[in-house]
C-alpha cells in the first residue's frame, strides 16, 4: 500500500443526490435534476486534439468505441499512469466508466455494466462520490482510497492545495483520482456543450508540475475530447460543491 498524506477529516455524507451528479451528458432540468442523456457517440474520427497522450488501441478501432491504453510517462516533471480508457456506454454511466479507468491502473477492470450494478448507478447517474470510493477499495485494497469533499465554491486555497497534493501522491504511486464535477457554461473542459451545465465524473490520470496541468481521461468524449490536459486551477474550480476519491 502506498504512503498516505492526510489533510483533515474525511466526509462521507450522501447529501446532494438531488443533483444526480453522475449524469454526464445532460443539462440541468426542472427541479434541479439533469435531464436523462443519451449514449455519447464520439465523432469519426475523434477530435484531432482529443487524445493528447500516447495510446495504443487494445480493442475496437480509433474513432469508434475503442479501448485505448495510455502509455506510462515518468519524468521529473510529468507523470501519466497507464490506464484503459473507454467511452461511457450510456449517458448516465460516467461514474462506472470513470471508476473502470481508475481500476485499470491497478487490476483487471470489469465491464461498465458490472460496475454500474456495484455502484448503484441508475438513470439519474451515480449519486455520490463515496460510492466510487467504496467500489475502488473493494476491488483494489481496502483503505487505499478516501472520499474528500470540496463544498466551497470557489474552493479555499487550502482545499486547492490539498487536491493538488493528493493528485500528485496518487499518480506518483500509480493510482488515479476520480472526480465528481459540475461544469456550468463559461467554465467547461474542451468540447462540452457550452449552453448546458454538465454533472459528471472523470478520472485524473497524470500531472505536469512544470506548468500545473493535469491529464484527464474523460469518458463522455464530448465532441471527441477523450484524454486531454487541463489546467489544475480549472480542475479545482470544477469539483465544488462535489468531491473526489483519492
Amino acid at each position: 500500500m502506498r504512503r498516505r498524506t492526510f489533510f483533515g477529516a474525511v466526509a462521507l455524507t450522501t447529501g446532494g443526490a438531488a443533483l444526480a451528479p453522475g449524469l454526464a451528458h445532460a443539462a440541468a432540468g426542472p427541479a434541479g435534476r439533469p435531464d436523462n442523456g443519451v449514449s455519447p457517440v464520439p465523432p469519426k474520427p475523434a477530435h484531432p486534439r482529443g487524445v493528447q497522450v500516447a495510446t495504443e488501441v487494445v480493442t475496437g478501432a480509433r474513432g469508434e468505441f475503442p479501448t485505448l491504453r495510455t502509455k506510462r510517462v515518468d519524468t521529473k516533471v510529468e507523470k501519466v499512469v497507464s490506464v484503459d480508457y473507454q467511452v461511457q456506454e450510456t449517458g448516465y454511466w460516467c461514474g462506472p466508466a470513470a471508476t473502470r479507468i481508475a481500476l485499470s491502473a491497478r487490476v483487471a477492470a470489469p465491464s461498465q455494466a458490472t460496475l454500474a450494478a456495484e455502484l448503484g448507478t441508475h438513470t439519474g447517474g451515480t449519486d455520490h462520490i463515496s460510492q466510487v470510493t467504496t467500489v475502488l477499495n473493494a476491488r483494489i485494497d481496502s483503505g487505499t482510497y478516501y472520499t474528500y469533499e470540496m463544498p466551497n465554491d470557489p474552493p479555499t486555497q487550502e482545499q486547492s492545495d490539498q487536491l493538488w497534493s493528493r493528485v500528485v501522491d496518487n499518480i506518483d504511486h500509480t493510482h488515479t483520482v476520480v472526480t465528481n464535477i459540475v461544469a456550468p457554461p463559461g467554465n467547461q473542459p474542451p468540447g462540452y456543450p457550452p449552453d448546458q451545465t454538465i454533472y459528471h465524473y472523470f478520472t485524473v490520470i497524470g500531472y505536469n508540475s512544470d506548468n500545473s496541468t493535469v491529464c484527464i481521461a474523460d469518458p463522455a468524449s464530448f465532441n471527441g475530447w477523450q484524454i486531454y490536459w487541463l489546467s489544475f486551477s480549472q480542475l479545482a474550480s470544477l469539483v465544488p460543491p462535489k468531491g473526489y476519491a483519492a
